[in-house]
């Protein structure tokens, strides 16, 4: 899985108009799911997510992760993500899971982030989703398992 993190003081996602998910201080994470992903990849990506020190310390140093500063976590599905886009000029899609098995996986992932952290929202998969964000630093990783 490739979960696409950005620190923020702000983010929210609209559906239709509509604000279906939105955080304060934390972090946004755009999620990619692969053919090759299994329910170990979630949890294993939520235990880095959650574990990722990001945030400054008193120093200054990015010193404390989401979970140490009970952070807001808003998850967002992003099938581009595991596009292919090392030839040409348009991306391939052969390396991203089925739609089906990646809502699976979406939600699999979203399910165990409610079950251990207190503050977590989310987009939906396959909507047209406008995101929002104010990325704080800025600060942004790319992470795979």
């Amino acid at each position: 899985m490739i979960g696409l993190l950005q620190r923020v003081t702000r983010a929210e996602v609209h559906v239709a108009g509509q604000s279906i998910g939105a955080i304060d201080r934390g972090l946004l994470v755009l999620i990619g799911v692969q053919a090759d992903d299994d329910e170990a990849r979630a949890e294993r990506l939520l235990e880095r997510l959650l574990g990722y020190r990001v945030f400054p310390d008193d120093t200054g140093r990015m010193n404390l992760s989401t979970r140490d500063i009970a952070g807001g976590l808003l998850l967002v599905p992003q099938f581009t993500l595991a596009a292919d886009t090392r030839r040409g000029t348009r991306a391939g899609f052969s390396t991203a899971a089925a739609p089906e098995r990646a809502t699976a996986l979406f939600d699999h992932l979203v399910r165990c982030a409610r079950a251990v952290h207190p503050d977590v929202a989310q987009g939906r998969f396959g909507a047209d989703m406008q995101v929002s964000l104010i990325n704080d630093g800025p600060v942004t990783f790319w992470i795979e398992t």
